[in-house]
């Protein structure tokens, strides 16, 4: 069943994305009245980690690239797949092969033509082994043919499933039938890269004086660890169609600053300081926002060869879960709306309700004992203290959250944590390295379904840093691909996830902003919350 509501979908759909130039009409409500300065400014915690489209791994860094760049398919206000540089596509009878019909007044910055080749370049570099992108996992997840061996170096970039029929189509092969393959065609891996501006510089290709892009942005400035500008890219197709003619994301390392700088109007959004949005929506109603987003907040356990040894009991792990009070993290810490987690997945995602728990239902008096038994069980209690680094990246917030897991811990169970924080690139390098014992995770879903969460825990997945290796686990996400009844799999998966406990779960999030009431259609719709400045506006005050 699920197959034929699938194929059905993709006939609708490739019927309306056809109409390709119908959705590029002027997203301004008619008797709104457009400021004079159309410029929108943010904030950002951290430097992003990259503007290469195959590179970027971190949620601040897609934002920009997702105005720099522009793939396949766009989202809208609600997460719905639009056209991007594809007017549409068609799929054949048993859903391997793709074909996206590619818009003929797509260009690169420079005014090159944008074609089927510039994809199938970005495709086969995001899985060369020479490249070693951190998204390069994310090729393999899309079920391209051959993904595995070309990423293993097994076979050569020509084999990987990805054909340019002519310059205006482009072809993709997969493995085996994945439904939710389209959504994927709005991650910045998949977006086209300009093959001979990367030859001719090299890593430095992203730099302003280098970059050349497609999307309805190009990059203007960059002064690391301070500020990126992008500004309106005049060869972009629907230029017509844009309001905002720039867009500046500022780091601000410290919440409180940020939120001062934003009440002074220097920001047109920041996010709100932990505890603080109860106070904020009193005083700021039309500015203090809060809505579901599709991420976790949680912290993964170094379960490889170079983790403590305490933490291969699966006692330990379910303890020190258990003894976290969420209640008080999500109403009195944090204080924005963000529901509490007891299972990976977020409730957020579309298509399947996570189960409830034996944790959820449980008293936080009853997982108070039950975690000092499990401890004291596993060989730790008064003359044995269990003794742990917790590693997190900057942050006020995570600071807070730390600090309260790690007192519920000490006072609960006897336990000494050493809390350590590091600056974000130096924190990716440490934990994807497993140079950590307990550290801060977070995931915002790449594509709007569950296996975007769980497949971080496969024994092969890029992102699995604590390298968690469970064999039942990688088949059953193996079958989920391919399964009638995904839903049925990943109750299993998660139901793994509450025994083994291999991540401690803590909440999930929530938009939490302060957003001038001046911003015109953010998308709060959108759980993946990927946004486009392109699609919005500044009101006149």
């Amino acid at each position: 069943m699920i197959r034929l509501r699938y194929s059905m979908f993709c006939v609708l759909v490739s019927g309306l994305l056809a109409l390709g130039g119908a959705f590029a009409d002027n997203h301004v409500p008619a008797n709104v009245e457009l400021a004079a300065e159309q410029v929108f400014t943010y904030r950002v915690l951290d430097e992003h980690s990259s503007l290469d489209p195959q590179v970027v791994e971190d949620t601040s860094g897609a934002e920009i690239v997702r105005d720099l760049f522009e793939g396949l398919m766009n989202q809208d206000s609600d997460g719905k797949l639009v056209p991007g540089v594809a007017t549409g596509y068609t799929v054949n009878d048993d859903n391997t092969v793709y074909t996206f019909t590619l818009r003929d007044n797509a260009k690169w910055s420079n005014g090159d033509a944008v074609t089927a080749h510039d994809f199938v370049y970005a495709w086969q570099r995001a899985a060369d082994p020479e490249l070693a992108s951190p998204y390069q996992w994310f090729v393999e997840l899309m079920s391209l043919k051959n993904a595995s061996a070309v990423i293993k170096g097994e076979a050569s970039l020509d084999t990987l499933g990805v054909r340019a029929v002519d310059d205006a189509t482009f072809e993709v092969t997969l493995s085996a039938p994945l439904p939710y393959f389209p959504q994927m065609t709005t991650h910045a891996t998949t977006f086209p890269a300009p093959r001979a501006v990367i030859e001719k510089h090299g890593k430095s290709w992203t730099k302003p004086e280098n970059i050349v892009s497609n999307g309805a942005y190009i990059l203007t400035e960059h002064l690391p660890a301070e500020r990126s500008v992008r500004e309106r890219n005049p060869m972009y197709w629907d230029n017509d169609n844009t309001i905002i003619d720039k867009t500046i994301s500022l780091v601000i390392n410290d919440e409180n600053v940020a939120l001062t700088r934003f009440l002074a109007g220097e920001l047109d959004r920041t996010e709100v300081p932990a505890g603080q949005f109860p106070r904020l929506q009193k005083e700021h109603p039309e500015e203090a926002i809060s809505f579901p987003r599709l991420c976790n907040y949680y912290y993964t356990f170094n379960l490889s060869d170079s983790g403590p040894e305490a933490f291969k009991d699966v006692r330990v792990r379910q303890a020190l879960a258990l003894a976290v009070d969420r209640k008080i993290i999500t109403a009195n810490v944090l204080a924005g709306g963000q529901p509490e987690a007891y299972t990976f997945t977020p409730a957020a995602v579309a298509e399947f309700t996570p189960p409830t728990t034996e944790m959820a239902q449980m008293s936080q008096a009853d997982r108070d004992a039950k975690a000092k038994v499990l401890l004291e069980e596993a060989g730790f209690g008064a003359d044995n203290p269990l003794t742990f680094d917790m590693m997190y990246n900057t942050s006020e917030a995570h600071k807070k959250v730390a600090v309260a897991m790690s007192q519920m811990w000490k006072q609960k169970l006897g336990v000494k944590v050493n809390l350590s924080n590091m600056e974000w690139k130096v924190f990716l390098e440490t934990r994807g390295n497993q140079n950590f014992e307990l550290a801060r995770g977070a995931w915002c879903g790449d594509y709007n379904e569950a296996s975007t969460f769980l497949d971080l825990l496969d024994s092969e997945s890029g992102y699995n840093d604590g390298k968690y290796n469970n064999a039942k686990l990688d088949e059953l996400l193996e079958n989920a691909k391919v399964s009638d009844n995904a839903a049925e799999i990943y109750t299993q998966i998660e139901d793994i996830i509450a025994e083994e406990m291999p991540v401690i779960p803590v909440y999930h999030y929530a938009g939490v902003y302060m957003m001038g009431s001046d911003v015109g259609n953010w998308p709060v719709g959108n759980v993946e919350q990927n946004w486009y400045s392109k699609n919005l506006y500044k009101i006149a005050q």
